[in-house]
């Protein structure tokens, strides 16, 4: 499936062919605390799948418990997060991050990860309450 995206203030443009069954949450610590929320949703692309068309992110390396580093791309004026992949030489694929895509109404995550750290009130958020608009 071809997808394009892009951070919120219009400085970074992507696109990309991806898998749209390969969707997932993500519910670990770190991506609690770089996405500001309580889980992340994913979609890998390859490396010769994914192009910047417009701007360059700002990337932070984060070094994982295992030692692993992760370059965190996102834009520097408005913050958006838009991939992730390794740091370094290497085979690479990207973690694009789904809220910076425009069909992102189609991607249903198929699976979730980190699920010991996800938040124990996470299954229950389609019990809430619903406001159409604020």
């Amino acid at each position: 499936m071809k997808i394009d995206g892009h951070c919120h203030c219009g400085a970074i443009a992507y696109e990309a062919d991806i898998n749209p069954q390969e969707v997932y949450l993500c519910h670990c610590t770190d991506c609690q605390t770089l996405t500001g929320t309580t889980f992340r949703t994913v979609v890998q692309a390859e490396k010769d799948s994914f192009r910047i068309l417009k701007g360059q992110p700002k990337i932070y390396v984060k070094t994982a418990d295992s030692g692993n580093k992760r370059e965190q791309a996102f834009c520097g004026n408005c913050g958006t997060p838009i991939y992730a992949t390794s740091a370094g030489d290497g085979p690479k694929s990207y973690g694009i991050r789904v809220g910076s895509i425009r069909q992102r109404g189609e991607l249903v995550p198929m699976s979730q990860y980190w699920t010991r750290s996800a938040q124990p009130w996470v299954g229950s958020i389609g019990d809430l309450p619903k406001v159409e608009e604020e």
